[in-house]
């Protein structure tokens, strides 16, 4: 694991879900590796009342409901669509799942504008078929057909970037749990037609912030159970999932260096006064163009870190942090300036006369900051 630059979460955790596998006795749906409370288990991590030898850390932090309807979801027929704001662990919590449920959660299709039908269907070696014509050999399978042929899950990423062709294909998949493959021909037997497995379903994921691009159909909207992922916003469940990604971030940088949990406040509550503006703003022009997630927060982190790291003191500052901060969400000019800077002034300023702390040297950062950008 150690020579890969990401590993997926079934190489990540493979000794955890292996000793979770070996203590399993629940019953288990079509061809799924873990039970259903196994799953839960694994994603949200182990309590006392569950009795178990070990302790299994959270790795998904979010309300239970949330991973309970979606275990369900994929337990029946139906597929399961996570739509909510960019940055709100939709993905991760798909890769959680299908690593858990098929020890796979690599069967992944990414929606752009270009993504075709080939890409949740099938293509072709085009020398094989040269050689030898054109038969199952020669036919390269897409990672939701893949899915199909070993009854596992199957992932489409930002499906409402994808066209309406790409999204029509997948209803087909969705409701005949088949797909034609009319270049083989029409004859006797089954060889032109590639059925799904028991245990075969998909999981897609969708940006609220998308919609109007590509809007689902109706019929495509039938075809999948709804679970929305909200921004996190309770400060003890964010700090959770900062410190979760930051200890992460630091193994896999080989970092040896603290976070203060005055500088994680800080940031914490940087945000959640960000997020207050951006609600009472009158218009997009007056809010930040960043979505403000835990996931850009991670990411301010990780800037201040590594640079701290390399070309600081090795030690995490209030400075440093501020700097990440702007040069993180400051995307449009001037208007993402001007957002910030009034922050610093009319919130941090006098914030930092009243509480003291790390806020006065945070003040002087994001000035600094805004002023190189300015």
């Amino acid at each position: 694991m150690s020579d890969l630059l990401r590993a997926p979460a079934e190489i990540k955790y493979a000794e955890e879900l292996d000793w979770l596998e070996s203590v399993d006795d629940g019953p288990k749906p079509f061809s799924w590796r873990l039970s259903p409370k196994m799953v839960r288990l694994f994603i949200l991590g182990s309590e006392r009342a569950d009795g178990l030898d070990r302790e299994i850390a959270q790795k998904w932090f979010g309300d239970r409901s949330f991973v309970e309807r979606s275990i369900v979801t994929l337990a029946s027929d139906r597929g399961l669509l996570l739509i909510g704001d960019p940055g709100t662990g939709k993905s991760w919590l798909a890769e959680l799942l299908s690593a858990a449920i098929s020890r796979n959660s690599t069967l992944v299709v990414q929606g752009t504008a270009g993504t075709t039908e080939d890409h949740i269907k099938y293509s072709w070696n085009v020398s094989m078929v040269i050689a030898k014509g054109q038969s199952r050999e020669s036919m390269i399978p897409s990672p939701i057909m893949t899915a199909m042929e070993t009854g596992t899950i199957g992932r489409f990423e930002e499906l409402t970037r994808s066209t309406s062709d790409v999204q029509d294909a997948l209803i087909s998949i969705l409701s005949e749990k088949y797909v034609s493959v009319p270049e083989l021909g029409s004859g006797e037997g089954d060889d032109n037609i590639v059925f799904a497995k028991p245990g075969f379903s998909v999981i897609a994921t969708a940006n609220s912030r998308d919609r109007g691009v590509n809007d689902l159909s109706s019929a495509l909207k039938r075809r999948f159970n709804f679970v929305r992922i909200p921004v996190v916003t309770n400060k003890k469940s964010e700090a959770e999932i900062v410190r979760f990604r930051t200890e992460e971030l630091l193994r896999r940088h080989r970092i040896d260096l603290d976070v203060p949990p005055t500088l994680l406040d800080v940031l914490l509550r940087s945000f959640a006064d960000l997020r207050a503006s951006a609600a009472a703003a009158g218009s997009d022009d007056e809010k930040l163009e960043s979505a403000l997630s835990s996931a850009e927060q991670i990411g301010v982190l990780e800037d201040a870190i590594l640079h701290s790291n390399f070309f600081g003191e090795r030690e995490l500052t209030a400075r440093t942090l501020a700097s990440s901060l702007v040069g993180s969400l400051v995307r449009r000019e001037p208007e993402d300036l001007a957002i910030l800077n009034k922050y610093l002034h009319g919130v941090v300023e006098p914030r930092g006369k009243e509480e003291g702390g790390a806020w006065p040297e945070f003040l002087e950062g994001g000035r600094d900051a805004i002023a190189t950008l300015s």
